[in-house]
């Protein structure tokens, strides 16, 4: 009977952990940097442009409304220390991150206290704080969404780049 179940295990875990990846329908992303020994990193899902034009897609955002940086699973932002983007705190925890687009056209990178739930689940009264987010053009288009976390400024930078669109948030360790 243990070798049954052993077998069963060995055969039907790996199909269950397959169903899982090809279920999410695509490849994710991560990034992580630490600052003064604590670990700051986000997950998320990288879909592509396949021929479409980033400035379309986007464009089909109205004032208010949320994009959930990346594909799939909403997008997980943890920290392991307080963050400090510009005035606001960001507490150590674990989130799901949002862009949303202001009526000017700028984005404001949104912190959700919910995590994991299925990326267009956005749920605003879980918000916890937003933030500005710079937009700059790239030098070079990247055809999946790509997250970055870098050192710089005497902290980190998230960086998120879409096709040529790149937002660029700066933080600090408290």
């Amino acid at each position: 009977m243990k070798r049954f179940l052993i077998a069963v295990l060995a055969v039907g875990l790996p199909m269950v952990v397959a169903e899982s990846v090809l279920a999410q329908g695509g490849s994710r992303g991560t990034a992580s940097i630490s600052l003064g020994g604590k670990t700051v990193s986000v997950e998320y899902g990288r879909p592509s442009l396949k021929g479409r034009s980033v400035t379309e897609l986007l464009e089909q955002l109205k004032a208010g409304d949320f994009w959930r940086l990346g594909a799939n699973k909403s997008t997980t932002f943890s920290t392991a220390a307080d963050l400090q983007f510009a005035d606001v705190t960001v507490p150590a925890g674990e989130y799901s991150l949002w862009a949303e687009r202001e009526a000017d056209n700028s984005w404001k990178l949104v912190f959700n206290k919910q995590h994991g739930q299925w990326g267009t689940q956005h749920d605003a009264s879980q918000d916890l704080a937003s933030v500005p987010l710079k937009q700059t053009k790239a030098s070079s288009s990247a055809e999946m969404v790509t997250i970055s976390l870098t050192k710089g400024g005497g902290g980190g930078i998230i960086a998120i780049q879409w096709g040529d669109m790149k937002l660029i948030g700066s933080f600090k360790a408290k």
